[in-house]
């Protein structure tokens, strides 16, 4: 499947059980940017429009680019129209947006589906001279507790391509040569959701790597979900624990 198609048929489960980010995400991209209300931030691979959202909250102007009509009409009705809002359908590597015309370069939960080097030519293109980027991810953890463990491994066993399209290939390493040398940082803050089985259930399906019905696992993948999460459910809810990790450089 085309990535730029994998969410085509999940955006209302993406809309209603993705998780948002710590505001301290949001303290440390105004200052380590610089930015301040008004200034024009890329939102890449904006999706539904999660993370732009957030964006506008701090007062910042904000154009968003995404791939997938059926996501980006989803962020249009989260949040247009606003003077604070824009949506190109479009690339990351080839955005659209005038050159050396952003304060900065934010991907949240994106930036694995990009062709890096082509990315990091276009982020380039478009920033102002020595403005950072951003690229966040809620990084589930696999760990610390029966569910967690459990969830994972419920992936590896039945999910499509779980191991080929998940976010942790892009590591550290790879990151720093995608930065100027001596450039990243990297910053961690907790993160959860909490959910009963409807909202885990949702969760799972808006996964480009969830079976989807018709799909010959689909109904076992639902039925071991169902299974986890009433063996290790506390007063009818599962604790969804991330570590959110913001990387910051110049390109």
């Amino acid at each position: 499947m085309d990535n730029k198609e994998r969410f085509s048929s999940r955006v209302e489960d993406y809309v209603k059980y993705r998780p948002s980010y710590p505001a301290e995400v949001l303290d440390e991209i105004m200052a380590q940017g610089e930015l301040v209300a008004e200034s024009a931030v890329a939102d890449i691979g904006a999706g539904t429009g999660i993370f732009s959202g957030l964006l506008m909250e701090q007062g910042l102007r904000v154009m968003a680019i995404e791939p997938n009509a059926d996501m980006a009409r989803a962020a249009w009705a989260q949040h247009g129209p606003n003077d604070l809002f824009g949506i190109m359908l479009a690339p990351a590597e080839e955005t659209g947006i005038s050159s050396h015309s952003m304060d900065a370069v934010v991907c949240a939960q994106s930036f694995h589906w990009f062709d890096a080097e082509a990315a990091r030519v276009e982020f380039a293109r478009i920033l102002k001279p020595d403005k950072r980027v951003f690229l966040v991810w809620n990084t589930r953890l696999l760990s610390g507790s029966p569910f967690l463990e459990q969830y994972e491994e419920l992936l590896h066993r039945l999910g499509t391509d779980y191991g080929s399209v998940n976010h942790r290939n892009v590591n550290g390493d790879k990151l720093e040569s995608f930065f100027r040398e001596g450039t990243m940082t990297l910053k961690t803050f907790p993160n959860s959701q909490l959910f009963d089985f409807d909202g885990v259930k949702g969760r799972l399906l808006s996964s480009s790597y969830a079976p989807q019905p018709g799909h010959p696992k689909y109904e076992q993948m639902l039925e071991e979900l169902r299974r986890i999460f009433d063996e290790t459910q506390t007063d009818g809810t599962v604790s969804f624990d991330y570590e959110t990790e913001l990387y910051s450089g110049l390109v």
